[in-house]
């Protein structure tokens, strides 16, 4: 999952060398921590948080087998 987000975020953003993408795992669920550049950081939100609610639903498409929730958590630094 850590390399889909990183794969997409990159695209996305004027300044690929400053995504930094982390995953945290429990025993229920992972989150995916991602940290983008403060001028991209709209970029990746979208207006009105369009593009970080689809990259939501393909994390939760692409873990719909696993028995653990994937959360994607954008962090402003």
């Amino acid at each position: 999952m850590k390399e889909l987000v990183e794969l997409i975020v990159k695209k996305l953003v004027d300044n690929p060398d400053e995504v930094s993408v982390s995953e945290v795992d429990s025993e229920r669920t992972t989150v995916i921590e991602l940290r983008v550049a403060k001028e991209d950081l709209g970029k990746v939100i979208g207006r009105e948080g369009r593009i970080a609610k689809a990259m939501r639903v393909l994390i939760g498409a692409a873990t719909s087998r696993d028995s653990k929730k994937c959360i994607l958590e954008i962090i402003e630094d």
